[in-house]
């Protein structure tokens, strides 16, 4: 091989030599610990006699009856149904909210705007579990001085850990850590309209409302499918919220979501081969919407676009 030919071929492999640490880094700490999940789940542990002993137990392939189980199993079963009421609270009202705070924003008679973005913004940026606490002991009619003003008022005093309002106490505080999330992505959809397109709807006599409705919502709503595509996969790994505040209420179970089902047959029972079906199941069921929910809007967009 000549010095040309060197030259020539070590130019063409830099790009893949620098793909090289991305590469190794997604293999070892995302594809090679999911391949390891699914061939866990495809195992089981197998007990003789009385257990003891180091020959007692040992694993062995058990094909397809850990996701059989899985599927049968009323307390995975009862816990995606809780998610799917919660994200139905959860979904339509953190995007509605983030929408309508985006018009807001993008007004011409707002004011203070970079301030009211940060205070909108500023509870994504605190973690889910110091959240959950902080609204947790809000809900705590001992400790919270929202209960507090309510007795001095002599109006009832509900109990947002019991119940149904429970879901209305999580919904809560998935809200308010999401919304500003949201609301950044579709305010930054709406700054990249054009200005000739408002000027031309001032020419033709629209009013802001009409603009909002007819122009800027239209046009964001890429964002919108965004943003509504990350909503259905945090509703679906719901974890954190409803984990805090387990200790708090005994209306949250350890098994309240299909990730905390998940945690508490591994961790709880010792169980990571029913655990892993679990996740495996859950990992293709969000898949699978969120393919489908994507798909959907594609078409959708083809078809407007053809007219």
């Amino acid at each position: 091989m000549t010095s040309t030919s060197r030259r020539a071929y070590g130019v063409k492999g830099a790009p893949y030599a620098f793909l090289i640490p991305a590469t190794a880094l997604f293999l070892l700490f995302f594809a090679l610990p999911i391949g390891y999940a699914i061939w866990l789940s495809f195992r089981k542990m197998q007990v003789s006699g009385l257990g003891l002993g180091s020959r007692a137990r040992k694993e062995v392939w058990a094909g397809l009856e850990n996701y059989t189980d899985a599927l049968t199993d009323s307390e995975l079963l009862n816990g995606a149904l809780r998610v799917l009421g919660y994200g139905c609270i959860v979904v339509p009202v953190m995007l509605g909210l983030a929408l309508l705070f985006a018009l807001m924003l993008d007004s011409e008679k707002v004011r203070l705007a970079p301030f009211t973005r940060l205070a909108i913004f500023l509870p994504y940026a605190i973690p889910g579990v110091v959240a959950a606490l902080l609204w947790g002991f809000l809900y705590l009619p001992d400790v919270s001085p929202f209960y507090f003003v309510l007795d001095r008022l002599g109006m009832p005093q509900p109990d947002l850990l019991d119940g149904g309002p429970l879901y209305l106490a999580l919904s809560n505080i998935a809200v308010w850590g999401g919304t500003g999330f949201n609301m950044i992505v579709i305010y930054t959809s709406l700054q990249a309209i054009p200005a000739e397109v408002y000027e031309a709807a001032k020419l033709d006599g629209a009013t802001p409302l009409q603009t909002a409705l007819r122009i800027k919502i239209p046009m964001v709503a890429p964002s919108l499918v965004l943003t509504f595509f990350f909503s259905i996969i945090a509703t679906l790994q719901v974890f954190s919220e409803p984990t805090t505040l387990k200790p708090l209420t005994n209306s949250v179970s350890t098994t309240w979501s299909p990730l905390m089902k998940v945690y508490q047959d591994a961790f709880g029972k010792g169980d990571i081969h029913a655990a892993a079906a679990q996740a495996t199941i859950i990992a293709l069921a969000t898949l699978l919407l969120s393919f489908g929910f994507l798909r959907a809007a594609n078409r959708r967009n083809k078809q407007e676009a053809a007219r």
